[in-house]
This record gives structure tokens, C-alpha cells and sequence, in this order.
């Protein structure tokens, strides 16, 4: 729930956008008007111009307001803020030259004024706003404007949620007590421990809480309404947050039922439009990329005809969304006569039983006999999955999500299966810019639970950047 702190953070960050905002649209003014020679459309002067934007910076303010620029969910994900503000800033310009051409009333004396204010606005905000981003954190290390926690619960998810709040500098949150099991509370972590919630209940006051947050409801009901009570009583913020993640990731909606509040849970946020619109970014970029990199394609297919002698792409069945079945495209990394069973298979027909043991135990291998040395550097350059874009435009995969997975694959996680095919596999995905081959088979599949439970437009676009440093630097391909 929003705190005092974050309203009065919210309203901090109003008053710094609007002196922002009215700075950039002057010296954009300045710039154009003031230092640069070339003839004006049309003598608007300083005070007119000035008067303008004094009316229209409270809709700017209004449309960053509206793409929840003044949420501490967008503040507190520095991306996630920087697209919105750039996003804030190209619609501000739209709407101030739409009223020009609508009301026929000049208030850019020229076009590049226009380009000045998006540009100049844009990362004056920015800087605005880490500015203030670094402020908020020295205040955070020196005890101000912080929330003073007790976490009750009996869970891993008590552990988590106390261990990831506990550097207080950039959560903001200071972890006073945590009521429940000794094994809840982090190594290492300086807190008052309580082994029941009545005793911490009773030390509210003397420790200055702030905040309840509990993870776990008790059998008895009394207890609930105890701490629930507590915090009504002391007036103090008070959340609960499942500790099965199952029940609150994913997209939820909150509707009454015969007089009951009811939650319904999605598997994942990536359902109506947002799929949609996936889908068209998915076509859109794929096809650009496959004329682009059409050159890089033709030399790779001589390449491999060349020193790879046999079929050019290798064709696997993978499971992808609804864990329907697709042919994958690649680059053929491997010897003709290999990948047309399961690799412990392969292995053990080569006498390798140790390797088989690896990849049963890893689900991969670190020095695989069967990868040609062409095969080799189309791994650890990444080049061997650029036919996959094919995928990606014939609707088989997305750009980004989790990675498709082989059919006998399925059976090491079975329970888990469902949830991560909830959306359509990925080119790449969260975990191959978090590690890659390093990653573990379960640690992989942790990650893409997460992205197919948190989908967002721009946690895409990150990956997909993260995706280029990481080919780039030829970190964990194998």
C-alpha cells in the first residue's frame, strides 16, 4: 500500500518534473532561438512561448502520471522509468504540435525546437530523476524515511522476502524482528527473533514498527485477526504476501463473488492484447533481421557446405507453447550422423558412458565429441541459432521466452511443464543472459518460471539488449 514516505517521494518527484520540464522547453528555446542564425516560421516571443508550455506542462505531467511514472513500481525499476520517461516525452510532443495544427496558434518558433524539447527533456528527467534516486538512498543509509519491518511467517518465503530487504540503502526497508522459526531468519542478519507472534505483537511499540508484512496465515483465525488487529490498532501499514508464489504471479484480477472478494490468477500477464502485440513485434523484427543478416546467412551456408559436409540446418522437434510441438531451425553444429536420438544414447553407442552419466545428471555436456570444429565456433558465437528468426516469423517461436524444450525433457520436470509453456518459447530468454550453460537445469528452469509469471513488454526489451552483450562477449555458450 502506498506510505506517507512514498506519496511524499511521489509528490517530490511532481514538483522536480514540472521545473525539469519548464527548464528543457526554455533552453530548447534558448538554443535555437538565441544561438543559431538561420531564419524562424514564425516570431514567437520568449514570454509567449514560456506562457505555453506554463499551461502545458500540468498534461504532460498528466500523461507521465498516466504511464504510472509517479508508481513506486516504475520509480524503483530504473528501465522501466527511463522507456516510460522517453515514451512521456515523444507523446508530450505529439499532443503540444497536435494543438498547433488544431488550433492554427504557433508555439514553436521552429521545428527544432520541437526535436530540442523531446531530446532535452528527455534526459534532463533522467538525470532529475537519478538524482533523486541517490538522494532517496543517502537518506535510506542514514535511517531516513524508512519502514521499520517485523515479518511474521514460517516459510522460505519469510527468509526471502527478510534477506532481500535486508540492504536497506535501496529497499528502503529496515528489518526490525521477524516472528517464526529460527530457521526464517538470514545468516548474518541483525534482528530481534521471535519464536511466537504474540511476543512480537506485544514489542510493536518498543521497536517502532512501521510495517507488518506476514507470509504465511495461521490454522487459528484468532491469530490472524490478532496481527491484523495490531496493525489497525497502532495504525501501521500491514501486507500479506502468499508464500506460494503460484497464487499471486502470473496476471490476477480482483472482483466480488456472492458478497466475497475473489482472486483469479492467469498463469501468466501475457494474455489479450499483450500477446498481440508481442505477436506483431515478433514479425516485425524477425523479418527486418532475416534481410539484414541475409549476407551473414549465405556465407554461413557456404561455410558449412565447405567444411561441414551433409545438411546445412539441423531440425529438431522441441515443445513450445501448450507444449505443442515445432521444428527447430539451427545452423548444424554437429557431425551428419549425429542428433537423431537422444544424446545419453549417442553416447553410450560411442563407448562414452561418462558422458552419458553427464548429461543425464546436467541434461548437457561441457566438451561434447560430437560438435565438428566449425560446430564449435557457431556455439560459442551464437551463429548456429540465427536460423531461428525463421522460427520466430513463422509464428513457431518469440523473440524472447523460455527455451523450447526437447520432448523427453519434459519428463524432468513434469509438474512444472504446464506453467512454463504458458507462453510461446523464445530464441532467447532470462536465462541465457543470467548465466547461460552455466546454469543449472533446475536454476533454468527457476528463471523461466519467473518470465513466463512476470511477462512485460520491457523486461523483452532488456533481455533482448542483455542478449547482444552477452553474444558479444561469448559468455557461457557452449
Amino acid at each position: 500500500m502506498p506510505t506517507k514516505n512514498t506519496k511524499f517521494y511521489s509528490l517530490v518527484l511532481v514538483i522536480a518534473d514540472t521545473i525539469v520540464l519548464l527548464a528543457a522547453f526554455s533552453l530548447a528555446y534558448i538554443l535555437r532561438v538565441q544561438y543559431d542564425d538561420r531564419p524562424l516560421l514564425d516570431n514567437v516571443y520568449a514570454w509567449e512561448y514560456f506562457l505555453a508550455f506554463l499551461t502545458i506542462v500540468p498534461f504532460w505531467i498528466l500523461i507521465f502520471a498516466t504511464l504510472g511514472l509517479y508508481h513506486s513500481s516504475t520509480y524503483n525499476r530504473r528501465l522501466v522509468e527511463w522507456g516510460k520517461v522517453a515514451i512521456g516525452a515523444f507523446i508530450g510532443i505529439l499532443i503540444v504540435i497536435g494543438w498547433e495544427y488544431a488550433s492554427d496558434k504557433t508555439i514553436f518558433p521552429a521545428r527544432l525546437v520541437a526535436v530540442y524539447s523531446f531530446g532535452i527533456s528527455f534526459f534532463m528527467i533522467v538525470f532529475e530523476r537519478e538524482l533523486l534516486r541517490l538522494t532517496r538512498s543517502i537518506l535510506f543509509r542514514f535511517g531516513y524515511g524508512i519502514k521499520r519491518v517485523l515479518v511474521v511467517g514460517n516459510s522460505s518465503a519469510t527468509k526471502d522476502i527478510a534477506d532481500n530487504l535486508s540492504f536497506t540503502a535501496k529497499s528502503g526497508y529496515k528489518i526490525v524482528a521477524i516472528a517464526g522459526p529460527s530457521s526464517v531468519v538470514p545468516l548474518g542478519l541483525n534482528v530481534t527473533h521471535f519464536t511466537s507472534v504474540e511476543a512480537a505483537l506485544k514489542q510493536v511499540k518498543e521497536l517502532h514498527i512501521t510495517t507488518i508484512i506476514q507470509t504465511d496465515l495461521y490454522d487459528n483465525e484468532e491469530r490472524n485477526q490478532r496481527v491484523l488487529g495490531t496493525a489497525q490498532t497502532n495504525h501501521i501499514s500491514y501486507s500479506f504476501i502468499p508464500g506460494d508464489p503460484e497464487f499471486y504471479a502470473g496476471k490476477n484480477t480482483v472482483d466480488v463473488f456472492l458478497g466475497y472478494p475473489m482472486i483469479s490468477v492467469s498463469q501468466t500477464p501475457l494474455i489479450g492484447w499483450g500477446a498481440i502485440a508481442k505477436s506483431i513485434f515478433d514479425q516485425i523484427v524477425s523479418f527486418i533481421a532475416i534481410i539484414i543478416l541475409s549476407p551473414i546467412f549465405l556465407l554461413l551456408i557456404l561455410l558449412q557446405l565447405i567444411f561441414n559436409p551433409g545438411p546445412v540446418f539441423y531440425v529438431s522437434k522441441r515443445l513450445s507453447q501448450f507444449s505443442k510441438p515445432v521444428n527447430l531451425i539451427k545452423f548444424r553444429s554437429m557431425g551428419a550422423k549425429y542428433g537423431k536420438q537422444d544424446a545419453a544414447a549417442e553416447f553410450r553407442e560411442m563407448g562414452r558412458e561418462d558422458l552419458a552419466l553427464e548429461y543425464t545428471r546436467d541434461h548437457k555436456v561441457v566438451n561434447d565429441p560430437r560438435v565438428t570444429r566449425l560446430g564449435k565456433f557457431l556455439r560459442q558465437t551464437s551463429l548456429d541459432e540465427l536460423p531461428q528468426l525463421i522460427n520466430v516469423f513463422r509464428g513457431d517461436l518469440s523473440l524472447v521466452g523460455p527455451r523450447p524444450i526437447l520432448p523427453q525433457e519434459a519428463k524432468f520436470s513434469r509438474s512444472r511443464t504446464a506453467l512454463l509453456h504458458s507462453v510461446k518459447s523464445g530464441v532467447t530468454g532470462l536465462w541465457q543472459v543470467s548465466g547461460r550453460s552455466n546454469l543449472s537445469f533446475e536454476e533454468r528452469i527457476e528463471l523461466e518460471l519467473f518470465y513466463a509469471q512476470n511477462w512485460s513488454f520491457w523486461l523483452d526489451i532488456k533481455i533482448l539488449f542483455k542478449t547482444i552483450g552477452v553474444v558479444l562477449r561469448k559468455r557461457g555458450a557452449k
